[in-house]
């Protein structure tokens, strides 16, 4: 009954200490290149994170995870598409316990079956068992929400996003949830191909906009942004852009380069982002 830790010592260091230390590291980055220091104690209701190895976008990645851990919500619920297994619609892990290199997380079995009698939520083993997007979140969560629940909810390349934006809805109306999207942007393009179509999907994230994201986004969770874009309109969320970068920023490849971004949505106007 345990989600096994399928990309440890792959996407993420395989030692507890292995991934504080990077933690550790990318907490000093912030302190040379955060232009806005207050941003910090913000305390966002839901995130967009991106999903590569640690040495790629765990930097970007936790700004927003650091930010979530000042709300302290009770349960996390980790969205995420699904990179080996083909379906349709939302599948959610019906196990107990999410291992992670610096212990389990407890998985809210309880409320994941609550939501299945509203939304079609199914499970499909096999989508769990090594799905990088959800599972690369999970040692951020550990880290700056060690006694929180999780949910980990991956969806099919089909589904529709009206289906996902339904369920996110719902978990954001209960201030004890917290929300992580995870997406990459686009995808083995040079370094200015990939910063022209990432610059759609930033567009349409700052602006609420899921009709931009149409004109070139090439996200692979641009099901879950969308979500989360209509649930930021209907919930009257405030966004801010936290950080961009690509993969050239660590390898000096810019022949072929994958897009990386984090967000967070609050529930009070903070920021002009127009």
């Amino acid at each position: 009954m345990i989600r096994v830790a399928g990309n440890r010592g792959g996407f993420y260091p395989d030692s507890c200490a292995e991934v504080e230390e990077m933690i550790a590291e990318f907490n000093e980055m912030l302190v040379d290149t955060l232009q806005e220091p207050t941003l910090l104690s913000k305390r966002p209701r839901a995130i967009i994170v991106p999903h590569a190895g640690y040495i790629y976008s765990g930097f970007t990645a936790n700004i927003a995870h650091r930010m979530l851990g000042n709300r302290e919500p009770k349960r996390v619920i980790v969205i995420g598409p699904s990179h080996h297994v083909y379906f349709r619609g939302i599948s959610g892990s019906m196990l107990e316990r999410y291992e992670t290199p610096c212990g389990y997380l407890p998985i809210d079995r309880a409320y994941l079956e609550t939501l299945s009698v509203q939304h079609p939520i199914l499970f499909v083993p096999e989508a769990h068992q090594k799905e990088h997007s959800t599972e690369t979140q999970m040692p951020f969560v550990k880290h700056y929400l060690p006694h929180a629940k999780v949910i980990e909810l991956i969806y099919g390349a089909d589904t529709e996003y009206g289906i996902v934006a339904s369920l996110i809805d719902e978990v954001l109306r209960d201030p004890a949830n917290a929300v992580v999207i995870s997406s990459d942007l686009s995808h083995f393009y040079t370094q200015k191909e990939a910063q022209k179509l990432d610059k759609v999907c930033l567009s349409g994230v700052v602006q609420k906009d899921i009709e931009i994201l149409d004109h070139g986004c090439e996200a692979c969770g641009i099901i879950g942004i969308k979500a989360m874009i209509e649930v930021a309109r209907k919930q009257e969320f405030q966004v801010k852009l936290l950080d961009y970068r690509t993969s050239a920023d660590v390898s000096d490849d810019r022949e072929r380069v994958v897009g990386y971004m984090s967000a967070a949505f609050y529930p009070e106007v903070i920021y002009n982002v127009g």
